[in-house]
């Protein structure tokens, strides 16, 4: 008998144990038919918290994230199983009971006094997608996909696409898809309208569709939606603010088309750039103004902060997951995503309890204190979680600078070209921030002929 039978349900996850708790594992494991499983090294309990810590630690081995999970339990850190019976664990455990946790905890986390969560009564949301790279094995290159040069043949990693209702307010996840690079994000994005329900929504132009648009105010979210500027182009009937009334058709049809929808169009300009298109079922031009509108669309960029928080400080820039089977890379994604929404919520109970936006609490902070606690863990961890808030109020504290933080930005740039030897592509490096006064936003009235 291996020595780890009977001790393995007594690891625990550090101070991310309150929100993973082994009574929310044992519920969803029984949930996805996985309880009930004779006892052994690897039990289920203890394969669900080993795939969440490789996500929290991505860029350790198995024998490292199991000895960081076990090595304040005695006689346990000395009898690391070997990598393929993790491997043969986590086959048995699947993906599902890692989605099903994840729909367990994620949800929308910002209290209704939060400055910049809210907007005339509605949660502010953001729906947006990135990719992940994935090991290029023949499953997964079969199952995802990936990029192709002009030729059509492989460049790159096959990729793992995911997209997420994030709350832009706190980076929290209130729901995700995990798909295929071959597939759409629209098509995921419309599989999460039913989770947006009286919230405004805001996406980026790469998501207006009759589709879409029909599921998520049928579900009673209203949108926000950057366009194209062929999407909705003839003006119907003007408005008094300068924004019109247009119509959005269904691909290939006219207009006037039926199946089609009515939308209101707002125009600006950011210091004088290029004219932005907005699309938004919310009519009223009292109660919503198209200036406020206007300047709320740049909250869409907190779902690319927090998937930053993901593919850069969590997983690790540039990292390849480490699943060659379409399963485990599944298994792998709801993992970082439920260690991503916790991680979160840690941030907002240290913001709640400081009475700060929770934007001036540096993710990477919280993380490296939490894998501290997952090292440190002993099996009643859970009770460890009072001192540890305690501790990283202090630190806030400390770091705080005395009044309102500096506006600054810096030059965009193309950090991962396809190819390095291509002479056509010329990788230019970020340069420092800079202080940068107040964006300038300008409506562009529509005159109706």
């Amino acid at each position: 008998m291996h020595p780890w039978v009977g001790l393995s349900d007594d690891v625990r996850l550090g101070v991310l144990t309150e929100w993973v708790s082994p009574e929310l594992v044992d519920g969803v494991l029984a949930e996805c038919g996985r309880g009930g499983v004779k006892p052994g090294a690897l039990s289920p309990r203890f394969m669900v918290y080993f795939t969440l810590g490789l996500a929290l630690f991505a860029q350790d081995s198995y024998d490292d994230v199991a000895e960081n999970l076990v090595g304040a339990l005695e006689g346990m850190h000395e009898t690391v199983p070997n990598r393929a019976s993790f491997t043969r664990a986590r086959q048995r455990l699947g993906p599902e009971a890692l989605e099903a946790l994840f729909r367990r905890v994620c949800g929308a986390v910002a209290p209704g006094d939060l400055s910049g969560a809210f907007w005339r009564g509605m949660r502010l949301a953001a729906v947006d997608g990135f990719v992940l790279d994935v090991p290029d094995s023949q499953a997964n290159r079969a199952f995802f996909g990936g990029p192709t040069d002009a030729r059509g043949a492989a460049a790159g990693f096959p990729q793992v696409r995911v997209v997420t209702l994030t709350e832009t307010g706190t980076h929290a996840s209130i729901d995700a898809r995990v798909g295929g690079f071959n597939g759409g994000e629209r098509e995921l994005a419309v599989q999460m309208a039913g989770s947006a329900a009286g919230m405004l929504v805001i996406m980026d132009r790469g998501f207006p569709g009759v589709e879409l648009w029909k599921a998520y105010t049928a579900a009673g979210a209203h949108l926000l939606l950057r366009a194209r500027s062929t999407v909705a182009s003839r003006p119907i009937e003007g408005l008094p603010d300068g924004s019109y009334l247009g119509r959005m058709s269904l691909a290939g049809q006219r207009a006037s088309h039926p199946g089609g929808v009515t939308v209101r169009v707002i125009e600006y300009q950011v210091d004088e750039g290029e004219v932005i298109r907005l699309l938004t079922d919310l009519i009223d031009v009292e109660a919503y103004p198209a200036a406020e509108l206007a300047a709320l669309y740049h909250e869409r960029w907190e779902a690319e902060s927090a998937y930053r928080q993901v593919k850069t400080f969590q997983r690790g820039s540039a990292q390849v997951l480490r699943s060659t089977a379409p399963a485990l890379v599944r298994q792998e994604v709801w993992a970082h995503l439920v260690v991503h929404h916790c991680l979160n919520r840690i941030i907002m109970r240290v913001a709640g309890g400081e009475r700060i936006d929770p934007d001036r609490i540096s993710f990477v902070k919280v993380l490296k204190h939490v894998r501290r606690s997952v090292i440190k863990q002993a099996k009643d961890a859970v009770s460890a979680v009072g001192s540890f808030l305690a501790m990283l109020e202090a630190k806030v504290r400390r770091k705080l600078d005395s009044g309102p933080r500096r506006g600054r930005a810096a030059p965009r740039a193309l950090k991962r070209p396809d190819s390095k030897y291509s002479p056509s592509v010329k990788k230019r490096q970020h340069g420092p921030t800079r202080r940068v006064p107040a964006k300038v936003i300008t409506l562009n009235p529509v005159m109706l002929q």
